[in-house]
């Protein structure tokens, strides 16, 4: 099997099982053309940020700007605060990540449970999702700090290069048989750190930008959005890594539909996906109907759904916001049904009598 596929049968630290994530078939039309998940929640963490997160850190080492005993900063809608939480823990540092209630509950639960220290930019209440503030204060904070360093996600490049293995796991699983890679762009690293690696095996891959409604990358209108960790809110600088030439297209989704396609994915397959991860879902379901035949579009799925559980699988939290929407549901779960008729298995059928 490819070393890219595999890894040891027994390893000694978390990051060890970093990557070898997964594809899920979820559908496939009456051509051929078939969409796949690349399912970044089997990380550790649950989450494709944690691949950054190390490389980051491995990177500031190489630099000689972390030094033994030394203290990370970030800003943090959770993900990456969770991976460097990790690494911080197998590699002998402490880490403070600045955040705001706009994350999800549980992915501040989670840093703190891995021994992070947060800090707050906003008072207890505020949803607001304060990226630039969050950043500004990160930034001062490793600053006055002896032996600190920010690593700085959205202006760091080591951030696309830890997405690197990400590209050659999908050209050894495919061989090379990738048409569409669609995924979330917030710091842009995730998809142009993958599509960039990509594109040096596979050329004409095209790839596909997905940014929350109110995201600024793709441009206006600017308005609040409740997608976490993915796209530019208003007031803060498009990150460094969103490479608008190797972007073939940008596109953005709405809240409801982001959330009401991480509902029914949970409903119909079992599967929990985040929400930016339904936005980028939403989008690829939708562009089944018109791929040339045989086409093979992979979707970049950055984290899993169990984060989410007070806010997108949540009846109350979703009808407070006015993000349920069952006839969203409905047309979602009515075009999947359709799609997934066109890969039944026999061994989806009933069983036969001999």
């Amino acid at each position: 099997m490819d070393k890219a596929l595999a890894r040891p049968a027994v390893v000694s630290r978390v990051s060890d099982l970093i990557g070898h994530t997964p594809l899920f078939e979820l559908c496939r039309t009456a051509t051929g053309s078939r969409l796949l998940l690349k399912l970044e929640q089997f990380n550790p963490t649950g989450t494709a940020k944690i691949r950054m997160a190390r490389q980051m850190v491995l990177d500031a080492e190489d630099r000689g700007l972390l030094r033994p005993g030394g203290r990370i900063v970030e800003s943090t809608s959770g993900n990456t605060g969770l991976g460097l939480a990790v690494i911080a823990a197998e590699r002998g540092y402490t880490f403070t990540a600045v955040v705001d209630h706009h994350a999800a509950a549980d992915k501040l639960r989670g840093m703190k449970a891995l021994g992070a220290e947060l800090v707050y930019v906003a008072e207890d209440g505020d949803e607001e999702l304060a990226t630039a503030a969050r950043e500004e204060f990160a930034e001062k904070l490793a600053a006055d700090s002896d032996n600190a360093y920010f690593t700085e996600q959205h202006n760091n490049m080591a951030n696309g290069d830890g997405y690197r293995p990400l590209a050659h796991e999908l050209v050894a699983a495919l061989d090379g048989r990738i048409d569409i890679l669609i995924g979330a762009v917030g710091t842009g690293g995730g998809l142009f750190g993958t599509g960039g690696e990509l594109r040096t095996s596979v050329p004409g891959v095209r790839i596909v930008g997905v940014e929350p409604k109110g995201s600024i990358a793709f441009g206006p209108p600017a308005h609040d959005y409740y997608q976490s960790g993915t796209g530019t809110p208003e007031g803060a600088t498009i990150g460094a890594m969103v490479d608008y030439g190797l972007l073939d297209e940008g596109v953005k989704v709405g809240d409801v539909e982001a959330f009401a396609t991480a509902r029914v994915l949970a409903r119909r397959l079992g599967l929990l996906i985040g929400g930016s991860a339904g936005g980028v879902v939403h989008e690829a379901l939708n562009r089944m109907s018109s791929l040339a035949p045989g086409t093979t579009m992979v979707a970049l799925v950055n984290d899993g759904g169990e984060k989410y559980m007070d806010t997108v699988f949540d009846d109350d939290w979703m009808h407070d916001r006015d993000l349920i929407a069952p006839a969203v549901e409905r047309e979602i779960d009515e075009l999947l049904t359709t799609l997934r008729e066109h890969h039944r298995s026999d061994a989806d059928a009933p069983h036969r009598a001999n």
